[in-house]
């Protein structure tokens, strides 16, 4: 396979990008990284790429565009099925489980997360935050005594879930408090660093402080990652 047959584009901040880049490696595939600027200005193939949208990331294979990430993610497992690892379950139970759990995630929690990180003034960002907390709760208890939600290995539920850990940081650091640790969240701490420390992960997750910086010059940036 050429190397410019598969292009992502993206941005080293987004975590919807993180989760594409993460399928790619699970499954070994060569690719070609496009950063887009969506604050300063979105590039001809982008707009083209995703009309609607006009959001990353953007996965184009052999010159057809998919986008939306987990879309992208069951995309990328269809296609290489025969490459390392199977991201969703084989299972048709597991698989419907796997996708009620990352519609979970996207639907419901993160949107107190981000409000966590968005919200003016204490009252809004408290309220915000005790929701981000009972939600991590939930997959606490959804995580059970596994390494990862897929069992021993990553699977789609780490992939969603595991993208947004470099935010997770970020409003950690930025709003003093604290969101997963060993007191509330054993289990998901445990999770935490296996996934931020597997092969297909650890390269790819941005330093806390640089996405720091990013955040206090781009806040408005959040709103073109998805």
């Amino acid at each position: 396979m050429s190397f410019n047959e598969v292009k992502l584009l993206g941005s080293w901040q987004s975590p919807f990008a993180f989760r594409v880049r993460i399928a790619l490696n699970i499954k070994s595939v060569a690719y070609d990284f496009q950063q887009e600027d969506v604050l300063v200005a979105k590039s001809d193939l982008l707009l083209q790429s995703n009309p609607v949208h006009k959001t990353i990331p953007v996965l184009i294979h052999n010159g057809r565009p998919i986008c939306e990430s987990l879309v992208i993610v069951q995309y990328i497992d269809q296609v290489w099925a025969s490459g390392p690892g199977s991201i969703l379950p084989s299972d048709p139970h597991d698989r419907a489980m796997a996708r009620f759990w990352t519609s979970y995630i996207d639907d419901t929690w993160f949107k107190h997360l981000n409000a966590t990180l968005l919200s003016q003034g204490e009252d809004a960002r408290r309220k915000s935050h005790d929701e981000t907390s009972k939600g991590l709760l939930v997959l606490e208890a959804a995580l059970g005594c596994q390494n990862f939600f897929g069992g021993d290995r990553i699977g789609y539920v780490d992939v969603a879930l595991g993208c947004f850990l470099p935010l997770i940081s970020v409003i950690e650091k930025e709003c003093h408090i604290r969101l997963i640790d060993e007191f509330k969240t054993p289990k998901l701490l445990k999770w935490a660093q296996h996934f931020s420390a597997d092969a297909a992960v650890k390269d790819i997750l941005p330093d806390t402080d640089e996405l720091c910086e990013c955040y206090r010059s781009h806040v408005s940036v959040i709103k073109g990652w998805g």
